[in-house]
This record gives structure tokens, C-alpha cells and sequence, in this order.
């Protein structure tokens, strides 16, 4: 069973098949993503534009976070990589129907997988500690009150969004995020699994000869015996 709801190994479909760009922004980790972008662009352009300040006593800029230069700086560093991410994962998975190889779309999905959870960890912490450095801040930054506001709100949000909590909510265990990337690798691990058993367990493959038929206690006819041939090419039958 797919529990992501997708056909193929890892999500995805056979190679080689034509992408439609409408469909590929239906698709749930594509939604996310993009929500994720904005999110990040608003972050960092947020901080960027008013979260410094000049400080004529120091004379040099400051920031307006209680004067915390690393709260600034790592809730923009978190912000622009994030935006770089999500960028990147949406040209992977742009690409991803093309790729041919199950191991190159497995390593996708787990560094999906695995940046997903550990970038909605550092937007959480970059929201706790602006929080708690903007309620310390002295009031004569209250002009930045908006841009900060909006960025520890936004950075908030984009913990939901590559966590997936609250597509999860709203999609039916359809999320984004790590949450996504979980659910489209359990169904890649899976159905990998179940085309070896398959193999294993069918057919014998093209070109081999299966000598013995259990059921009826005969030889079967071997290849190129002629059909009708009498001689050499012969079914011969076995009492028991």
C-alpha cells in the first residue's frame, strides 16, 4: 500500500514522464515549499530592513534586539538559507520524475527528509530567542515593532511548514516538510521491497529454460524443439 498516496518508487513516477507544471503545483511537498519560500523571504527582508540601527554612542550598527548582534544574525542566516533550500528542493523536485535510479531518488528524499526536520528546529529556535530578545528591548526601538513582529511570526510559521504539522491537519496525513518527506520515503522503501519479492518469487527471467513441470510429472518442451518434430525433439513423458 502507498500511504503517501503516490504511484511510484519514492513518489514518484516511471522515468522519463512529461511533467505538467500545473499538476507539479498541486502537489502537496510543492505547496510547501513555496509557502516555505515566502516565509524565509520575509524572515530575513524583515531583519534585514530595520533590524539594525547605527548607534552613534558605539558608532557602529547595532542590533535593535536588545543590542544582540547574534539574534540578528542567525535569524538571517536561518532565513536566507532557508530560502536557498526551498529553491533548490523545488528544482530536485522538478527533476525527480526524471531520475532513473531508485538510490539516487532515495538519497533526495532523505536529505529532504533530514534537512526538513533540522531547518524547522532552527526557525523554532531563531523565533524563541527573538522573542525573548525583542521583549527586552529598549523602547526607543519601537519603530522596528512591526518588521520584528513579522519575522518572529513568520519564522514561526515556517516551523509548521517544513515540520508539516498543519498540512497534516488540514490534508489528511498529506504534510510537508519532514512530515512529507517521511511518508515518500516509507512508500519508496516499500515498494522497492515488493518489486524484490517480486522478482525473487516470479517468473524465471527472459531466456531461461524451467526444465521440470511439477503439476503434470513431465519435461516441458524445451526451446526450439520444432513443435511437431519427430527424432531428436521429443516430449518425453514420465511414469510414475
Amino acid at each position: 500500500m502507498d500511504p503517501g498516496g503516490y504511484g511510484g518508487a519514492f513518489g514518484g513516477s516511471k522515468a522519463g514522464g512529461q511533467q505538467d507544471p500545473l499538476t507539479f503545483l498541486k502537489k502537496p511537498n510543492v505547496v510547501m515549499r513555496l509557502s516555505a519560500l515566502i516565509f524565509a523571504t520575509v524572515v530575513f527582508g524583515s531583519i534585514s530592513s530595520q533590524g539594525w540601527t547605527y548607534d552613534d554612542t558605539l558608532h557602529k550598527d547595532v542590533c535593535i534586539m536588545n543590542n544582540q548582534s547574534a539574534t540578528c544574525h542567525f535569524s538571517t542566516f536561518v532565513g536566507v538559507v532557508g530560502f536557498v533550500a526551498s529553491i533548490a528542493f523545488l528544482v530536485g523536485e522538478w527533476f525527480f520524475e526524471q531520475m532513473s535510479s531508485i538510490k539516487t531518488r532515495k538519497h533526495f528524499v532523505i536529505a529532504d527528509m533530514v534537512f526538513s526536520s533540522l531547518w524547522a528546529f532552527f526557525y523554532l529556535v531563531a523565533c524563541l530567542i527573538m522573542s525573548v530578545a525583542w521583549s527586552k528591548s529598549d523602547e526607543k526601538y519601537d519603530y522596528g515593532s512591526t518588521n520584528i513582529l513579522g519575522a518572529i511570526f513568520f519564522a514561526l510559521l515556517s516551523v509548521f511548514s517544513w515540520v508539516g504539522i498543519n498540512m497534516a491537519l488540514l490534508a489528511v496525513n498529506r504534510g510537508g516538510g519532514a512530515f512529507f518527506a517521511y511518508q515518500r520515503f516509507k512508500a519508496g522503501s516499500d515498494g522497492a521491497f515488493a518489486e524484490g519479492i517480486d522478482d525473487e518469487e516470479g517468473e524465471a527471467p527472459d531466456g531461461a529454460y524451467q526444465g521440470y513441470g511439477t503439476e503434470e510429472g513431465q519435461y516441458s518442451e524445451p526451446p526450439f524443439s520444432g513443435g511437431g518434430q519427430t527424432g531428436m525433439n521429443y516430449q518425453q513423458q514420465v511414469q510414475y
